[in-house]
């Protein structure tokens, strides 16, 4: 064990149990760990500090170590700056390049910490040399020009990982763990309080939704919710747009009759023949404007100004004209709307939510709602640990969130 490096962290690590991590995180790496100095907080708000040396029996060990380290909030206390490579061509980097999360990030460029731009997971890291100083960006390898500076490595990297929040509403109870047995109406209590104190500071709240907010009868209070400012952007497929449209048009949804729980006949054609009138109209704007389409989602979307990117996939029938089915086109589209949001709720859509919470940083609020368990679960293993994850019927969600916004 004749290699080694001191590092160190902060926060409210005891009860975000982010210590405990890092002690196993270093074990599982194969070295050992010594702690030189730990001050626990003594206030709800002070930070608690941990002096570690880690002590590895080989250099790769080490160095696998302190990467794996940077993840949980760590930096070696012997600060220095951070390692940058140029890109050898378009949308190739360094094979040591430092692979971005979702948590907020820091680079030590000149001296100095510097906060990283665009914080998102699965990205890398460029640095320009300003007028006014050196800047870092977050980007897609998608993104990269050859020349551009990449950060690479670990050294010069901090990362401020979200702690357990300690906030009086107690919304952070539901983080805890994700059930079916918890009360959907506490959970929905919570978000309300939490949108309503959101919306009184200025913030956007952005909605993640898919069909089954039409299927299970939430058209009624989505649409209230919209009409009363509570929605700033609405992300979604093709096939909420579509559904939500032969709800409005033809009262049914996948061809069932939503009022009586029957399918109707010929209903299996309802989805084509809204697609059919919205391409007539040109837009679904081009349809509410001409007075066809009157009412459901879509509608107040368009009547209320709400910004809507609906992202299409090789399974649409159709498309809407408004679906966008250049895939890079609507990333770009999705990311421009969650850009500057408080929160984001997501709707029973896993593929859509799991898209978003990949661009969205830790420090968002993330609600997740569907009925099965494992959705919930598997947006908080893809990184999105933020998640809170309510296990109910969407359709019982939206009434229980319209009647506690303003019931």
């Amino acid at each position: 064990m004749d290699f080694s490096e001191i590092v160190e962290a902060e926060g409210h690590l005891v009860d975000s149990q982010i210590l405990a991590n890092i002690m196993d995180r270093v074990i599982e790496c194969g070295a050992v760990y010594e702690v030189q100095d730990f001050s626990l907080g003594r206030t709800n708000d002070e930070f608690s500090k941990l002096r570690l040396r880690v002590i590895a029996p080989s250099r790769e060990v080490l160095v696998k170590t302190l990467e794996e380290l940077v993840e949980l909030g760590c930096y070696q206390a012997h600060i220095r700056d951070a390692v940058l490579r140029p890109a050898p061509l378009n949308s190739v980097v360094p094979d040591d390049f430092y692979s971005t999360t979702n948590h907020r990030t820091f680079v030590r460029l000149n001296g100095n910490w510097t906060e990283v731009g665009n914080q998102r997971m699965d990205g890398v890291i460029i640095v320009r040399q300003e007028e006014t100083g050196a800047t870092a960006t977050c980007r897609k390898l998608r993104d990269i020009r050859e020349g551009d500076q990449i950060v690479c490595g670990a050294q010069g990297i901090r990362i401020q990982p979200e702690f357990k929040a300690r906030d009086r509403m107690g919304f952070a109870f539901m983080a805890n763990d994700i059930s079916s047995e918890r009360r959907a109406e506490t959970a929905v209590r919570k978000v309300a309080q939490l949108m309503r104190m959101i919306k009184s500071e200025g913030g956007r709240i952005v909605f993640v939704a898919g069909p089954v907010v039409i299927h299970t009868g939430g058209t009624a209070a989505f649409s209230q919710i919209i009409r009363k400012g509570f929605v700033d952007a609405l992300l979604a497929g093709n096939a909420i747009a579509v559904h939500d449209i032969e709800h409005t048009l033809y009262g049914t949804s996948l061809g069932v009759d939503l009022e009586r729980g029957i399918p109707i006949e010929e209903g299996h054609k309802n989805h084509m023949r809204a697609i059919n009138t919205i391409n007539r109209y040109g837009s679904i704007k081009g349809a509410v404007e001409a007075g066809v389409l009157r009412s459901g989602v879509m509608y107040e979307c368009v009547k209320h100004n709400v910004p809507f990117v609906l992202a299409g996939s090789i399974r649409d029938d159709g498309p809407l004209p408004d679906t966008m089915m250049d895939l890079i086109q609507a990333q770009e589209a999705y990311a421009k709307q969650i850009a500057g949001a408080q929160m984001v709720i997501c709707l029973s859509s896993m593929l859509h939510s799991i898209g978003v919470g990949n661009m969205t940083p830790s420090w968002v609020k993330m609600v997740c709602v569907d009925i099965n368990p494992a959705v919930v679960t598997k947006l908080s293993d893809r990184g999105s640990q933020q998640t809170v994850g309510i296990v109910t019927d969407v359709g019982t969600f939206l009434n229980l969130l319209a009647q506690e916004l303003w019931g």
